[in-house]
């Protein structure tokens, strides 16, 4: 089984211009999150896709392989979906390009040793919420599953509401997708939903098509980063790393 990395990596970030080139102690952000992903035992090749020259020059100087998409792509599946057609592999894996944090290893936990080709499949990762605070945070999107870890549905919103207790967990979403090639069709093949345009979460277009959505479990602190906050507190972290060992540029 043939399976591909990609990190879609957009310039023109509304909350962030600029994010991917973002400094991290001497390094942009995409570099910290390509040489993460790549260490990867499941992925046989890794690709930052992106619609921007400055992004694509600077992957050009860095060795970093990538793929240029069209500029006009309305979320990240649908950039996904259009390097799949240039990318021969039995599923691809979506890492997000603003998590400098995430670990190789949680990615292998994603990618399962057979994929169906027959229908659309799809395996995602969440984590349980350590704060409060995240879960009513809107940028968080909330996970509700089942027992077989299959989601009913996603939110920005508290869900399930905590009407007689509280004594129970959230699960987060976490930036890391695997796709067969038949769900990236699906995808760019059907309409906008109604619930993913209330919500605007592009995930919801499976659910209301009655596509399965499987989440697997993780034990990650990683944080995606939205705002010049999240990058002070990954620089942070990312110096600790470089100052103890754990890191060596």
């Amino acid at each position: 089984m043939k399976v591909t990395g990609v990190i879609p990596a957009r310039y023109a970030s509304t909350r962030f211009p600029g994010k991917p080139l973002a400094d991290i102690c001497g390094k942009p952000m995409i570099w910290w999150v390509y040489h993460r992903v790549i260490k990867s035992k499941k992925l046989d090749e890794v690709y930052v896709l992106t619609d921007d020259e400055r992004i694509a020059a600077y992957c050009d100087g860095a060795g970093i392989r990538y793929m240029m998409t069209r500029n006009d792509h309305p979320n990240h599946i649908n950039r996904v979906h259009e390097a799949s057609l240039k990318i021969d592999a039995d599923c691809i894996v979506c890492v997000n390009g603003d998590e400098p944090l995430i670990q190789a290893e949680l990615i292998d936990h994603v990618i399962p040793d057979t994929i169906p080709q027959d229908k659309p499949y799809f395996m995602g990762a969440t984590r349980r919420f350590s704060d409060a605070a995240e879960v009513v945070d809107p940028a968080n999107i909330k996970l509700t599953l089942n027992r077989d870890n299959r989601c009913l549905y996603m939110s920005r919103s508290a869900v399930p509401f905590p009407k007689g207790t509280l004594d129970f967990t959230y699960f987060k979403y976490v930036g890391i997708e695997c796709f067969n090639k038949k769900a990236l069709d699906f995808f760019v093949s059907a309409e906008m939903g109604r619930l993913e345009k209330i919500e605007d979460i592009d995930h919801l277009r499976f659910l209301e098509n009655d596509i399965a959505l499987y989440y697997t479990e993780v034990d990650t602190e990683s944080i995606s980063v939205d705002t010049k906050k999240d990058l002070e507190f990954v620089r942070e972290e990312v110096k600790k790393q470089i100052d103890s060992g754990v890191i060596v540029i």
